[in-house]
């Protein structure tokens, strides 16, 4: 999957990740992805923030649980809950949404249907072999394992995102 040309060239390529509530799947994503990207090299490269479409939690810490598995696993737990600003469209280069209705409210918040299509994609695109679900589910109503599956999915998915990003902005810059 081709990935949109940098609003900047000289900057960082701008990444927003985005669910619902901004306090499960994107802050998992935000953490995995920075983690990847800096493996990668591209650390100083690329900037990754998250956000949610809902305002339920602005100003909440990361769930307990997404912080419990990001924890087992090495991966920072710092985060403050905001919502989705349709003027970031602007200063962002990728929009990555979580599920096919966070996709729907970023593209109705888009500012024209070209920005939509060319800067909006769904996160677990990017992994390898994806099956017929290209969608992280929301773990938000179950237990821990529910957790545990977004990690691995988002792994994965940010492990093929990471592999784009080198190829389309080069050695580290």
């Amino acid at each position: 999957m081709s990935l949109p040309q940098p609003r900047d060239p000289a900057g960082p390529y701008r990444i927003c990740v985005v669910c619902l509530g901004n306090i499960c799947r994107s802050p998992i994503a935000e953490q995995v992805l920075r983690v990847e990207t800096a493996r990668a090299g591209l650390g100083s490269a690329v900037r990754i923030d998250s956000s949610g479409t809902g305002s339920w939690h602005i100003g909440a810490p990361m769930d307990p649980r997404a912080a419990s598995a990001l924890r087992m696993h090495g991966y920072g737990t710092e985060h403050v809950a905001r919502r989705f600003d349709p003027e970031w469209y602007g200063s962002r280069d990728l929009f990555l949404a979580m599920d096919l209705d966070n996709l729907d409210d970023l593209r109705a918040l888009a500012p024209d249907p070209e920005t939509a299509q060319e800067r909006v994609r769904l996160f677990r695109a990017f992994a390898p072999g994806l099956g017929p679900n290209p969608e992280v589910p929301d773990p938000y109503y179950g237990g821990d394992d529910g957790f545990a599956a977004v990690l691995s999915m988002v792994d994965a998915a940010a492990k093929g995102l990471t592999d784009d990003l080198a190829a389309l902005l080069g050695p580290a810059r």
